[in-house]
């Protein structure tokens, strides 16, 4: 019988594997650790990072309302009218007007019955999964679907099931194997984050139907920049009635914080009193929920938002492709540019950091080893002049690391 000396050897240190995590720390003795860079001051298109100006080319802002005027008063004006927070949750005291309001905005731009305000947008995707995948159904996603797609299943007591990227045979295979399970639902991006491709949705409604499953569609990175009105994947394909329900997000177009799912009522009525993530955390502030409303007013008034995103998204695109780099494929105003290793893909970035240009470097495990790059996004407010210069440090940079070919 072990002693309880040996007991306490054999014992593991829950914080061991904190110790033994360099990776971090070595790329900042380097010099070349990308991620929490602190944000001193924030002008739209560009940031101020330890006293130096960068081209903003990391965010999500696509149509650049986070420093719209009307945008920025309707959030003060709630501010006062409704203090800091709500210091409750929507279960409970934590609903105010502006929520419901915002639900029968929501529901009316996306072609649906009704709606739900969520704390955040990984909050959604969490809470519509783990509130309906119950034991014996199965949930069928995209392997390129969002993180809190992915972890809402794995909260969830049924069965995860996966497919190759954007591969449909790979999709009927999976239905096909599951095709007795107890009520299928089908996750998917509307617009991939790393890659900037659409999904086919026509097909995957096809197949919904054909196997009588359910479909979610996590329209992050497509409300507010696909659709003649801004109303995403389905409004694009112009196939809104047939999507089950649609996952908003206001950390992007809507240049807020928080989440919604739009669908059928008596759907949102159940996950208002089933969805744990709902049900036990605080609501949006009233700040906050103003201003996705005033970010819905600017939609509605100014449209020209949106064309001129595009144009500045082919614009970039166009750019990069021109000189010789891989964007991977995209069709939206998420561009990423190919960038091979992980040790390259930090000195890219490294380098263009230095060169006044803010990128995202996307990294194993959310690409294969040999497949790294980094994210750029567009937004309707970037100027041709700061365009240009994003792409003259992408020459600049590319030729100097051998990713594109040319004198150095």
């Amino acid at each position: 019988m072990a002693t309880i000396e040996q007991s306490v050897r054999q014992t593991v240190d829950l914080f061991d594997k904190c110790r033994r995590f360099t990776a971090a720390r070595e790329m900042m003795d380097r010099g070349l650790y990308p991620y929490f860079q602190p944000i001193e001051e924030s002008h739209d298109t560009e940031v101020v990072i330890r006293g130096e100006t960068k081209i903003m080319v990391g965010s999500n802002n696509y149509l650049g309302l986070t420093h719209h005027p009307y945008v920025l008063e309707k959030a003060r004006e709630a501010l006062a009218r409704y203090g800091t927070g709500n210091t409750g949750s929507r279960f409970l005291n934590g609903t105010l007007d502006l929520h419901e309001q915002l639900e029968s905005r929501l529901a009316a731009l996306m072609g649906a019955e009704a709606a739900l305000v969520f704390s955040t947008g990984y909050q959604t995707n969490v809470g519509i999964i783990s509130g309906l995948v119950g034991r014996g159904s199965v949930i069928v996603q995209d392997r390129l679907n969002h993180a809190s797609l992915l972890d809402g299943s794995q909260l969830a007591v049924g069965e995860l099931a996966r497919y190759a990227h954007g591969d449909m045979g790979a999709l009927r295979r999976v239905l096909n194997r599951h095709r007795d399970a107890n009520g299928i639902l089908i996750a998917s991006d509307g617009v991939f984050s790393m890659e900037g491709n659409i999904v086919d949705l026509p097909t995957l409604l096809d197949m919904k139907d054909e196997f009588g499953a359910r479909l979610l569609v996590d329209d992050a990175h497509s409300v507010g920049v696909l659709g003649p009105n801004g109303g995403g994947t389905a409004e694009h394909f112009g196939m809104q009635d047939r999507v089950d329900l649609t996952m908003i997000t206001f950390s992007k177009s809507f240049a807020s914080i928080g989440g919604a799912v739009a669908g059928p009522e008596d759907v949102i009525h159940y996950l208002k009193h089933h969805s744990r993530p709902l049900i036990f955390s605080a609501s949006m502030p009233g700040s906050a929920v103003a201003t996705v409303l005033a970010c819905l007013d600017v939609m509605e008034q100014e449209p020209q938002r949106r064309a001129q995103l595009w144009e500045n998204a082919h614009y970039l695109r166009g750019g990069l492709n021109d000189l010789g780099f891989d964007t991977v494929g995209s069709e939206t105003p998420i561009i990423p540019v190919s960038s091979g290793d992980m040790e390259k893909t930090f000195i890219f970035w490294k380098a263009l950091f230095d060169a006044g240009i803010f990128t995202n470097p996307v990294l194993p495990p959310a690409v294969p080893e040999n497949a790294c790059r980094l994210r750029t996004s567009v937004m309707a407010t970037h100027t041709r002049e700061q365009l240009d210069r994003v792409l003259d440090a992408f020459q600049r940079v590319g030729r100097h690391l051998g990713i594109i070919g040319g004198a150095a």
